[in-house]
């Protein structure tokens, strides 16, 4: 996994072998990064899945209720079967532009 920190956000980079793995390397060493919004980039995964993206649900659920974002980044699934509690973008760019979107949400408190 490479991490990269840029202000406010943090990009995970998915390297290893399978997305369950990535999802327990994050949950491992989220004490380091629980503070920042998050981008997952799995963009470089040879497989995912919209099931693989499941793996992700809880992780996901407790870092919205912080108030932070997360992002997926992929362009591999059907966007149109996501569920509701995850963000999933095809680029890092459309990503650092949810998170800022996200950000203007949470100033004017909605």
């Amino acid at each position: 996994m490479k991490v990269e920190q840029k202000g406010h956000t943090t990009v995970l980079k998915h390297t290893l072998n399978n997305v369950e793995a990535f999802v327990e390397k994050i949950t491992n060493q989220y004490h380091e990064f629980q503070t920042q919004n998050l981008i997952l980039d799995l963009s470089q995964a040879k497989e995912v899945s919209n099931d693989c993206l499941l793996h992700f649900k809880d992780f996901s659920r407790n870092h919205t209720k912080a108030k932070k974002s997360i992002i997926i980044v992929t362009d591999k699934v059907d966007i149109d079967k996501i569920p509701d509690y995850l963000s999933v973008v095809p680029s890092v760019l459309e990503a650092h532009d949810m998170i800022e979107m996200d950000e203007i949400e949470r100033d004017l408190g909605f």
